[in-house]
């Protein structure tokens, strides 16, 4: 087996997510563009109105696109604290393209619509990145994370470790799991020097 097909195996759910969530990304982002825009250019509302009205849009049709598609695997801890948190998290995302537009705007003084779109991109593009990493750590959590309390939306506590459980040895006084190992001792053990 060549390096690439293991490389595709290994990353192949995280190469599935990025596209979909890439492809949600795309749409949204037509669609801030679109309203964005039309409300600056179209209206003559300002630049970080129109562009705050237009996020807020997309972010609705973000999120939706992300729970019931981009990340349906994973758990749902309820509507509500998904919700607040992704628009918590797109508010973030909306100050980091915010600032570009801003600078572009108010520092630089390049008022037109190039310069806007051009803003609006890099913009984008960094507040991307930092939404991928959130939504993965805060939002749609993987089915292994613990339960959510959905009063507090926080994750409760594991279970308490039995001292009399099989695996269980004591250290310090203390009963604790044993380690694992990451495979069975009479596997045989692969060659990773092999590429």
């Amino acid at each position: 087996m060549n390096l690439v097909t293991r490389l595709h195996r290994q990353f192949e759910h995280l190469v599935r997510e990025l596209a979909k969530f890439g492809s949600v990304g795309a749409i949204a982002f037509v669609i801030t563009v679109v309203i964005g825009n039309g409300l600056h250019s179209g209206m003559g509302v300002g630049p970080l109105t129109s562009n705050g009205v237009a996020t807020v849009v997309a972010t609705t049709f973000a999120y939706l696109a992300n729970r019931y598609w981009t990340f349906r695997h994973r758990d749902r801890t309820g509507l509500g604290r998904e919700y607040m948190l992704f628009f918590a998290l797109n508010g973030v995302g909306l100050v980091i393209t915010e600032l570009f537009i801003g600078f572009t705007h108010y520092v630089l003084g390049l008022s037109g619509p190039l310069a806007y779109n051009v803003s609006l991109v890099i913009g984008t593009g960094v507040a991307s990145l930092f939404r991928f990493w959130s939504y993965k750590k805060w939002v749609f959590l993987p089915a292994s994370a613990p339960p959510v309390d959905p009063a507090s939306g926080l994750p409760e506590a594991p279970p308490p470790v039995r001292a009399d459980a099989p695996g269980i040895h004591r250290a310090n006084g203390h009963a604790a799991p044993s380690p694992r190992l990451g495979r069975p001792l009479d596997a045989p053990a692969e060659d990773y020097a092999e590429i």
